[in-house]
Formats: structure tokens, C-alpha cells, sequence
């Protein structure tokens, strides 16, 4: 019933604007004593027809759907102040604890990786852990937060019997700052950057030729097998 009577206000509007038919006169006394609807729920109403009209103009192709915008994270671009090893460290540490394999760090996979580390840490203290770095606030870690807790190691922003920073010193992960943070001068700042960007590159080269040379061994390896084989033919 709510439906059709929705239906027949649109319609109605529609004549109106087309100037088939005169717009009437809202009583409005009603309103103050509560005898009819108020203005809210017209409002309501007309949000809810807006919605309708949205949806038919998609069915009919007059309108474009919109997606929501997706923001692509990667760490060697917002991480900077790590190398690219540093970070692949990072992440296979992080794949290591993930056991449930959803790409997160949940309370329990935090408590085996303490504990593991030979640092475990009370149900309180875990749940501090992940609330310090929990940007979401879904009480779990995504590896960028994963990151965050070693970032903040690196920039001397953890206090020294926190768990994160136990965690950060026992991870075996060197998180030293290589980067502009800690340039003292704006012309030193400049150097580092420089330094960064080559050392950047050439770290990418390095895994590149070593790539190449793993192919080339591959293909020399099945060379030999087959040569080996054609002698026993």
C-alpha cells in the first residue's frame, strides 16, 4: 500500500511540473496538532522518491553507476623510509603469522607471534598492540598497519617496554631510518633523497638480473638434460 500511494505522489508531481493539473494548497494546521504527518516524513518522502527516480533512470541506461573510489595500497611508495628488502622481510613475517591466510593479524595470530618471539603478552596487552596501530578500528592488522608498527620503531615513536617495540627488536628486521627523516639540513635532506631514489633503483635492477640469471641457468639446465638424453637414444 505504501508503494502505490509513493507511486501516485510521483505521478501526481510529474503532472504538476508538466502543468497538467494546478498544485493544491498544503493544510498545514494539522501539523501542529498531530493529527496528520509531519514535515519530516514528507521529507522522507521525497528523499525516498528521489531514489526511485535514480533507480528507473539506471534501468532505462540515462544514467552511469558510480563506483566508489579505490585506493591501491603500495608500500614502496608510501614506506619510503625502507628499502625494498626491508619491506619484503616485513611482509613475509607478516604472511608467516597471517595463519588464516585473510591477509589480517587477528588478537590470536598476535598472541602465537609474541609468543613465538619469545615475548608473550597478556589479553590486554595484545589488544593495546593492535589499538595503537589499528587505523580502521576492525581490531585486527592489515599489513599496512603491520608496517606502521615498524615505522614507528624506526622514528623512535614507541615507548620502550611497549609490546610494539618489543616486537619491532625482536623481529630480526633492521627498521634503521635510511631516509629524509633523518637528514639535519634541508641540502643534506636533498642528498638523501637523491640516494634514496638510486639506491631504490638499483635494488630493482638487482632483482632483475638476478631473475634473468635464474632463467638462463633453467635453460642451460634443460639443454644438458636433453643432450644427455639424446646420447641414450
Amino acid at each position: 500500500m505504501a508503494t502505490d500511494e509513493l507511486s501516485s505522489k510521483l505521478s501526481r508531481r510529474l503532472q504538476i511540473e508538466e502543468g497538467a493539473e494546478d498544485p493544491v494548497a498544503v493544510d498545514v494546521s494539522g501539523y501542529q496538532n498531530g493529527s496528520e504527518e509531519k514535515p519530516s516524513t514528507a521529507n522522507a518522502d521525497s528523499e525516498l522518491g528521489a531514489k526511485l527516480i535514480r533507480r528507473e533512470e539506471l534501468n532505462e541506461g540515462q544514467g552511469e553507476h558510480c563506483q566508489p573510489s579505490m585506493k591501491v595500497f603500495n608500500p614502496y611508495t608510501e614506506f619510503k623510509e625502507f628499502s625494498r628488502n626491508q619491506i619484503k622481510d616485513m611482509e613475509r613475517m607478516f604472511k608467516t603469522y597471517d595463519a588464516g591466510k585473510d591477509n589480517y593479524i587477528d588478537l590470536m595470530e598476535l598472541k602465537l607471534m609474541m609468543e613465538k618471539l619469545g615475548a608473550p603478552q597478556t589479553h590486554i596487552g595484545l589488544k593495546n598492540m593492535i589499538k595503537e596501530v589499528d587505523e580502521d578500528l576492525d581490531n585486527k592488522l592489515s599489513f599496512r598497519e603491520f608496517l606502521l608498527i615498524f615505522k614507528k620503531a624506526a622514528a623512535g615513536e614507541l615507548a620502550e617496554d611497549s609490546g610494539l617495540s618489543v616486537l619491532a627488536r625482536l623481529s630480526e628486521i633492521d627498521v634503521s631510518t635510511e631516509g629524509v627523516k633523518g637528514a639535519k639540513t634541508f641540502f643534506e635532506a636533498k642528498v638523501q633523497a637523491i640516494n634514496e631514489s638510486n639506491r631504490f633503483e638499483a635494488e630493482i635492477r638487482q632483482e632483475q638480473e638476478a631473475k634473468k640469471k635464474q632463467a638462463e641457468d633453467q635453460k642451460q639446465r634443460r639443454a644438458a638434460f636433453k643432450e644427455l638424453q639424446s646420447a641414450f637414444k
